[in-house]
Parts: C-alpha cells; structure tokens; sequence
C-alpha cells in the first residue's frame, strides 16, 4: 500500500469573514483566528513566532504574529474580520494595524477585557 503526501480527510475550507481574537498580556500576545461558528482556522503566538522573554510582550512581537495569522487566512479567502481585544498589553494596537495594512477589512472591533465588578477578597489584616 502506498502511501499519498494529501490527508483525504483535510478539505480545503473558505472563510470570507471571519473573528479574530487578539489576547494581548504584558507578557505574550496571542492571536486566534475563527469562522463565524467559532471553529480556530489559524493561530500564533509571539513565543511562537521565535521571540523569548522581555521580547514577546513588544508591540513589535504583537505584529508578527498578526501577519503570520492573517498571511494564513488570507490563503483561506479571508475578506473582513470582527475583531474581539482582550488584556491590557502593549501589542493591541500594533496588531489592529496590521490588519488593516494587510487589507483585510475591519468590520468592527468589540473589547471583551475582563472587569472585576468588586474584586478579589482582601488579605487579612496584618497583627503586629
């Protein structure tokens, strides 16, 4: 039996517009691209992409790892994006900038940043 380099099971699939979520932390920024039902097409990391460290966290790191992501969904027909940010990390507005130098259209951009309503419990008191 011989075996063929193309997996019968892979298709090719065509995403015009899909969602794109940009997890950006002081320490890495995360960029997961998905299909209007929420299913990952493509995703990348600035640890990913070769950057160790203090570097990951650089907005330049932030936009690398954009266009690795939008490089594989425009070979997957992107067109526009829904762009949903999260965290407060530097990389957030370099990698909105990449997309739209990339050409694809941003169709509207929502921030999901989680907001602590009242917070943690504070430490107990501290007997001296």
């Amino acid at each position: 039996m011989e075996k063929s380099n193309s997996n019968p099971k892979k298709r090719h699939i065509h995403v015009p517009s899909g969602r794109m979520y940009i997890t950006s932390s002081f320490n890495n920024t995360i960029i997961t691209l998905t299909d209007d039902h929420g299913n990952t097409v493509a995703w990348s990391t600035s640890g990913a992409n070769g950057f160790k460290g203090t570097k990951k966290g650089t907005p330049f790191a932030a936009q690398i790892t954009m266009n690795k992501v939008l490089e594989r969904g425009i070979s997957y027909g992107l067109k526009q994006v829904y762009v949903f940010v999260s965290g407060p990390g530097p990389g957030r507005e370099t990698a909105l900038r990449a997309i739209a130098h990339n050409g694809v259209r941003i169709v509207s951009i929502k921030d999901i940043t989680p907001l602590p309503h009242n917070g943690c419990r504070p430490p107990k008191p501290r007997r001296v």
